[in-house]
This record gives structure tokens, sequence and C-alpha cells, in this order.
């Protein structure tokens, strides 16, 4: 296996890479974008802004390796926190165009109506069986946005913070977890490792 985490200098890939070891994973922290050749998995992990982390992927040479890798040779793909908000066409945080895989856009929560960010765990309900197993629990966020898929069947999972959000998305070969998995305890490391046997 040649399990890939991407590191493009604000994410939390090393949090990631431990989360990995501690299930008994090889994996390694990329950098370079020949880094993914013959990859048997990428994580995509996030903290930060939208606009941030495209730059970086960009300054990087990530986009077009990550496109090739993800769409054409469907390499399983695990997105976490703003690696689920990237997959979407535009995020409202300073209005970025994103990475567009799936359809669909990234609004804010509504701070009049709870506090943003929200920071915490929260309970996630899985809306349908996916190739990667998870179970229904509490998972740890901390985000200010959250994905509208444009199309229901790329909805994998829910949670609710003013109103039903999305906290899960599955496409093909493309997962991804609003939630920070490597942080959510058993409930979290259950589904990394779910993913990684695949």
């Amino acid at each position: 296996m040649k399990i890939r985490i991407i590191d493009y200098k604000a994410g939390n890939s090393g949090s990631v890479l431990h989360a990995v070891e501690h299930l008994g994973f090889e994996a390694k922290c990329v950098k370079s974008p020949a880094e993914l050749e013959g990859a048997s998995h990428i994580i995509l992990p996030g903290v930060g802004t939208a606009r941030a982390t495209m730059d970086n992927l960009r300054e990087l040479g990530f986009i077009d390796a990550l496109s090739e890798a993800v769409l054409d040779k469907k390499t399983p793909f695990l997105g976490i926190c703003i690696g689920l908000q990237l997959l979407f066409e535009r995020s409202e945080e300073g209005d970025t165009p994103c990475l567009g895989w799936l359809k669909g856009e990234v609004k804010r929560f509504d701070a009049s109506a709870v506090r943003v960010p929200q920071m915490g765990w929260n309970y996630v309900s899985f809306t349908k069986n996916s190739p990667v197993k998870a179970k229904e629990g509490h998972y740890y966020f901390v985000n200010s946005y959250h994905a509208r898929p444009a199309c229901d069947g790329d909805l994998w999972a829910v949670s609710d913070y003013g109103g039903k959000f999305t906290a899960a998305v599955w496409h093909e070969n493309i997962f991804a977890t609003q939630f920070h998995a490597e942080k959510s305890g058993q409930l979290g490391l259950e589904l990394l490792k779910g993913f990684l046997s695949l």
C-alpha cells in the first residue's frame, strides 16, 4: 500500500499521519505531486481557509495531479474538513472557486442563529451505506462553513447545527467528512480504518 497524505503547508497532516500509523498502516506526508505516483489511497486533511488552501495546492502543483489520480485513475480519496469543502464548485469563504469534483457550493453558518465556528462534538447520522463502514455517533467538528451538495446522491451523512447540514459526502471513490475523523475517538478511527481497507 502507498498511503499518501497531502501536506500543503497549512493542513493538519501530522495528526492524520499519527492516526493512520496508530491503526497499523504505513503512510507518508507528501509535498510534491510526483510523490502521488502509484498511491493506493490519498488523504487531503484540512485546517484553514478555502482560498489559502486552494492557493497552496495550486502553488505546489497538486491540482492537476490530484485530478488525474482521483478522477482518472479512481484512487480512493478521503477529504477531511476543508478537504471536503474544496470538492465542490465554489465556497462562500472568500468567494473561492474550488476543485469542482462535485456539484454544489459551500455556505457559512448563520451567525445570528448559532455560534460560528462550530467547535466540539456533534451527533452524525449516516444516510446511506458506503464501502467505508461508519457508525452513527458523536464526531469532532471545527467549522464555520458547510457544503450544500447539488446532488442528493452525494450525501453520506448529516448533523444538526441550527438545522441539518452535510457531515460527510461519498461519490464513487471520493469520500469526505466535515468532521475530523482523526480527532473523533474510536468512531473516527474505525472510519479511517474502513477507508484504508478499501
